[in-house]
């Protein structure tokens, strides 16, 4: 078996993209993967243009269905990017519950989420009012955090 990992630094992680923060209840559901460029663990997702399908290309508040769960469960092949569901891989998708994602610029604990459609400031998840048509209805950072990995949830 090759090996994943064979350095550790000496300060634990508080989590990782895709991860669920904690046993508070939550709704997942699964759907197909649509994407060929796969989708990445903690990544918002939307409907797919198939039926039971999903992708990461942002849509609307009407078809935005949650984040994608990090699993442990696919073993690495190569040739494939480790921590992201591959195309016509089954994704589990948190509805409401609490995960941890990826944040771009300061969101504060209580702040409404977004999620970007551009390559500026704005892009990905966020709290930032250029992206106010697409609002992750619901879920609010549960932490304050600038550039980097944050719990959210929706309860």
């Amino acid at each position: 078996m090759p090996e994943l990992q064979t350095s550790y630094t000496g300060t634990v992680a508080k989590g990782y993209a895709g991860m669920i923060a904690n046993g508070e209840t939550s709704n997942r559901i699964s759907r197909t993967v649509e994407d060929a460029a796969g989708i990445a663990f903690g990544k918002p997702v939307y409907r797919g243009s198939g039926d039971h399908g999903c992708t990461a290309t942002v849509g609307t508040l009407a078809t935005f269905l949650g984040w994608t769960v990090a699993t442990s469960a696919m073993a690495p092949v190569a040739g494939q990017d480790a921590d992201e569901y591959q195309q016509y891989d089954t994704a589990t998708i948190i509805t409401s519950g609490a995960i941890y994602v990826a944040v771009k610029g300061a969101v504060t604990d209580g702040a409404a989420l977004t999620v970007g459609t551009g390559g500026g400031a704005a892009d990905l998840v966020g709290a930032t009012a250029a992206d106010a048509t697409h609002i992750a209805t619901g879920w609010v950072a549960d932490e304050t955090v600038t550039d980097g990995l944050c719990r959210i949830v929706k309860r």
